[in-house]
């Protein structure tokens, strides 16, 4: 049985009749046999800009937006990231221990995040059972850079500092585990490349490799901490790299060239710093990253960590760029695709930049709505269930589609058709030919074939 769900502009979310079964053409896709990594799961990022306008609703309405994000039955958002202190759509910026020269961090505190992140964090678990949280900083303590602020600087490399900041991991991990939040997976900076107006702190890879493997890593585990989050333990991921860029142009006559290899497998082949090292977390520039690494080391995991946000038009132009992000890192290995501002009020970040979310609020009408990119994220997280299996493809339409098996045995299709036409779409799996079947895919349309 082969049920079809499908996406366009103005027809969201709508029942299909179900294919015809059997028939075959040349546009489609065929299962080539084999299968790729497990699909842990899909998320987004606990923002205190996304929880504080949730509070402008009516109750109903704010477990309605929740429910729909985390529920099993409904997006089942398990893969969730936050932020360790603030990030950029935080209401201000804070960290854990702002006492210079604290290296014992006898005042670190994660009370900052009673506002609105642990809230957030608690609401969803009321529905997600099965929530992980995977955490990175955008900056450090101040008190722990040159120059001593949030935005720009870096950290200052001295062994004392080196130290103080691992324990800060730490003390961060047991904080929330305390307070029941299980974290599973630490990147130690996100964006180590960004050195901007919003909270960040630029890292050489030398000094990412020296942090985490003499430092961080030994931490964790004279700690006690570190292992396989599947085992109760706290994972430590290379990330969230938003590169390296080969090429990046910086002007009509000029550019930055930079190197992957000398970035990432400076870390990776320091045998001392990559047996601390589960995965690599990409997002932005990164997407160009992946498919290297995935072939380079394929016993490394990998995540999609935060999707790209937009300019805050919720466009149904940018919905079809973010399908084919996702399209794009499940088939060249990543575990898992974490969304970005689930939900946000029309604000900007501190630093002004406008962004897309899934659901957006009305806080003087006091209503929501749901973005196109809400129905295209529902269109993969809410069938591909977690465990699944990555399935590999060819055919005409293998740019634009991507197949995956559930545990339970069921089949899940998820294509995307971006032309301005109708175009027939076939599937074939030649190991069951009961399983074939073609449809009339509308123009710029989003669609989910379930094959039990």
């Amino acid at each position: 049985m082969v049920t079809w769900t499908e996406t366009t502009e103005t027809n969201r979310w709508q029942t299909k009749e179900a294919p015809d079964q059997g028939a075959t053409s040349e546009l489609g896709v065929t299962l080539t046999g084999g299968k790729e990594q497990e699909v842990e799961g899909f998320g987004g990022c606990f923002n205190e800009l996304g929880w504080l306008p949730l509070q402008q609703l009516s109750e109903q309405d704010r477990e309605q937006v929740i429910k729909e994000l985390f529920s099993p039955d409904e997006l089942n958002f398990r893969l969730n990231r936050a932020p360790i202190g603030a990030n950029d759509f935080a209401a201000d910026w804070y960290s854990y221990d702002e006492t210079p020269g604290d290296y014992e961090l006898k005042d670190f505190s994660v009370k900052g995040d009673e506002r609105a992140v642990l809230p957030y964090i608690r609401a969803a678990k009321k529905y997600q059972p099965q929530l992980s949280v995977h955490s990175s900083p955008w900056s450090p303590p101040t008190w722990m850079k040159n120059p001593p602020v949030y935005n720009y600087g870096k950290l200052v490399m001295t062994p004392e500092n080196l130290q103080a900041y691992a324990n800060y991991f730490v003390k961060y991990v047991r904080a929330y585990r305390a307070l029941g939040v299980n974290v599973t997976r630490i990147f130690p900076q996100n964006e180590p490349w960004s050195d901007a107006k919003y909270p960040t702190c630029k890292w050489t890879s030398e000094q990412l490799r020296t942090f985490i493997r003499d430092y961080l890593g030994p931490t964790f585990e004279k700690e006690g901490l570190l292992g396989k989050a599947e085992d109760g333990g706290v994972e430590i991921w290379l990330g969230t790299l938003n590169g390296p860029r080969d090429m990046q142009f910086v002007s009509l006559y000029g550019m930055v060239l930079e190197n992957y290899n000398r970035y990432v497998d400076n870390i990776l082949m320091d045998d001392e710093a990559r047996k601390y090292i589960t995965g690599i977390g990409y997002q932005w520039e990164g997407r160009d990253c992946i498919e290297r690494t995935h072939k380079a080391w394929p016993e490394l995991k990998l995540m999609q960590t935060e999707s790209e946000c937009g300019m805050g038009d919720n466009s149904w132009e940018y919905a079809e760029y973010i399908f084919h992000l996702v399209n794009h890192y499940l088939t060249h290995g990543a575990l898992g695709y974490t969304y970005w501002n689930m939900v946000l009020a029309g604000t900007e970040s501190t630093w002004g930049w406008h962004q897309n979310s899934l659901f957006s609020v009305d806080t003087e009408a006091k209503t929501f709505i749901r973005n196109p990119e809400y129905y295209m994220m529902r269109h993969y997280s809410h069938f591909v269930k977690p465990g699944a299996r990555v399935l590999d493809l060819e055919g005409r339409f293998s740019s634009m589609a991507s197949a995956y098996e559930n545990p339970d045995g069921s089949l899940v299709v998820v294509v995307q058709n971006a032309l301005e036409r109708e175009v027939s779409f076939s599937f074939a799996d030649p190991a069951n030919a009961d399983r074939a079947f073609t449809a009339t895919l509308a123009p710029r349309s989003f669609s989910t074939f379930t094959l039990d």
